[in-house]
Parts: structure tokens; sequence; C-alpha cells
């Protein structure tokens, strides 16, 4: 489901006189379907800079990066939005969104984008909201004046609203307890059993230990072992 060939990445400092940092070289990895593969390595090595390169977040110096088929390298925007509410989801450390929404329709946004009945798309967001002990009386506000804990849970929930076949973790359990690390670790393993394409993110060793097949310490890609 996820294809990397020569992948390289590069920054331009353009308030340093346009200077060009090379971060990663020569990145070479296949995610096959059913498996979730975690990224290793020292903090600042590049593990958050090659999933935003998968998402389309940040564009490749060169070499592809083939996401069920599509090359989001040289994908047009109109088809990285439309890989992103059908194929690929992400789960990201941090919630961001609209103030003053629901946390209710935050959920159930992913669903909604693609089309959902607002009654289905809301039934599968009570169904998570419920699995991850947010509080029935909480889903009426906006999340943005919840708990970490809580906003991690609610971006967790979104994040599995809609069965997407690729996802993109970072961090899921960094900031949970141990009764809900449980039920995000059930749910990832839920996501690799129907046959999901996982990269992740986990300091975690033990959860990482649990559901993670293959493990690819970023460092190697480093132009200075590389070369």
């Amino acid at each position: 489901m996820i294809e990397i060939e020569n992948l390289c990445k590069t920054f331009t400092l353009h308030n340093q006189g346009g200077t060009v940092l090379e971060v990663m070289r020569d990145v070479s990895l296949t995610v096959p379907a059913g498996t979730c593969v975690a990224l290793t390595g020292a903090s600042g090595v590049g593990k958050s800079t090659l999933m935003r390169i998968i998402y389309g977040n940040y564009l490749a110096a060169s070499g592809s990066v083939r996401v069920a088929g599509v090359d989001v390298t040289r994908a047009a925007p109109r088809e990285i939005l439309a890989l992103r509410r059908e194929t690929l989801g992400y789960v990201s450390q941090f919630l961001r969104v609209v103030p003053r929404v629901p946390t209710l329709d935050v959920v159930a946004e992913p669903l909604l984008a693609r089309g959902a009945a607002k009654d289905a798309a809301h039934a599968r967001a009570k169904e998570l909201l419920t699995l991850l002990n947010i509080p029935e009386r909480l889903w009426a506000l906006s999340p943005t004046t919840f708990s970490g804990g809580e906003q991690q849970r609610v971006n967790i929930a979104r994040g599995f609203a809609h069965p997407y076949p690729v996802l993109m973790l970072d961090e899921p359990t960094a900031s949970l307890d141990a009764t809900n690390r449980a039920i995000v670790l059930s749910l990832i393993e839920e996501a690799k059993a129907r046959g999901a394409a996982i990269v992740g993110i986990f300091h975690d060793e033990a959860a990482r230990a649990q559901v993670c097949d293959r493990e690819i310490d970023v460092t190697l890609f480093a132009p200075q072992v590389a070369a």
C-alpha cells in the first residue's frame, strides 16, 4: 500500500541566504497491507518529516512515494485531497480543529466529507467517543477546551472514524492512561486485521512491540550516514 523509492528531502533556508539543507537521502521502503511499521531514531532525525512527506504536506526533492498507487510527490492538489478523503488517514499528536465545533461533529467530519448520512456518521462518532471514554456531557462542547489526554482521544476517534486503508500515527498513546492506551492499541490491531497499512511513531516501546511488525531507524537515511 505504501512504496517509497529513492526518496530525498531538502529544506531551503530562505532567511539564511537560500542555503539548502539536505535532511534525508535514498529512503526506500515498503509497507504492505495489514502491517504496521514503526519509525525510530533520536528526536530531530526526520521521523515526522517522513510522515509528512507520505501525507503530502512536504514536497520531496526527488524519488517517489506511492500510496495506494498514487505518487504523492507528483500528484495534483485535488488528487492529494481525494487520497486523504478516501484512503489516507493521519492521527497527529495535537488536535487542530475549528473553534466552537462540537466534539461529535469533529469526530464525524471524515464520514460526512465522504457523503455519509448525518445519523450514520454521528452513530459511528458516538461509538468511538464512548469506547475512548469521552463523557457524553462533553460531546456537544468544542474539544479545544479539553485536557491534553481528552483531545488526543478525540483525535484518535476522528482518525479511526473511517476505515482508512492507510494510516499515519504520530505518538497515538503519548498522553494516555493505561486503560485508554490499551483501547487505542486494540484499534490499531483491528485496523491491521482489516488490511490497513500503518506507519507510526511510537516512543512507547511496549506499544511498539505489541502492534508493530517492523522498525525502521530513520537515522540510516541521514546524509552523513548514507554518504
